[in-house]
């Protein structure tokens, strides 16, 4: 059973060349109206960024040019914004790139938990989160497959790994276990402004439209 049998490269194929073939495929909004999984919002919020960065973003080659846009500090000002806006609900930050991370976990007071954190404190951090001791955690891409994360109501996912499809189903799943108030699960996507990130978010945006959500942009000017 998997919610990602997607890849960038076309070879989902080769899976069935080792499991077997597909026996049965639904869509997400199907199981979302039988009440399996959790209706969703997204949205994607576009953030400009400064012009000496853009000026930088400018004169990069293009692998530089995307961790860039992936890292514009402006997106950290939007951070917070939305985390005030969410007070109370249990949030979940997830990024690439551990620099990161690591301004947002010194910004925000909140826990950060990487690859390297051991299991231990992974699970006090993880035990803390479903208590309600803390309101939420910051992640990098172990977020992505972690099978023991708690349940969360929003998502702000500051960075990714270009424009995976997977990637995106993958992170939108930590917030989709239904909840008990009925609400809609909350999923913001911060994507730099007039930089790759656009066309990149642009693929996952079309996967998610795919299985039937909105989404919605907002533009910071």
């Amino acid at each position: 059973m998997t919610a990602t049998l997607i890849r960038e490269d076309g070879k989902e194929g080769d899976v069935f060349a080792l499991i077997g073939p597909k026996r049965y495929d639904v869509p997400w909004r199907e199981l979302e109206g039988q009440g399996f999984i959790a209706a969703a919002e997204c949205t994607e919020i576009r953030v400009p960024q400064t012009t000496a960065r853009q000026m930088e973003y400018a004169v990069a080659d293009k692998r530089h040019q995307f961790r860039i846009a992936a890292e514009n500090p402006q997106k950290e000002e939007v951070v917070r914004s939305l985390l005030h806006q969410e007070s109370g609900h249990r949030i979940l930050i997830i990024g690439e790139y551990l620099n990161q991370l690591q301004r947002l976990a010194a910004l925000t007071d909140l826990p950060l938990v990487t690859g390297k954190t051991s299991q231990p404190e992974r699970d006090r951090r993880y035990e803390q989160f479903r208590s309600g001791e803390i309101s939420g955690l910051i992640l990098s891409r172990v977020g992505n497959f972690a099978l023991d994360l708690p349940d969360a109501d929003v998502l702000i996912q500051v960075s990714g790994k270009y424009g995976s499809r997977q990637e995106e189903a993958q992170r939108l799943g930590r917030v989709l276990r239904p909840k008990s108030d009925g609400r809609s699960a909350q999923f913001y996507t911060l994507v730099s402004l007039r930089t790759c990130e656009e066309e990149f978010a642009r693929h996952r945006q079309l996967f998610l439209a795919e299985q039937g959500y909105s989404y919605r942009i907002e533009i910071m000017e």
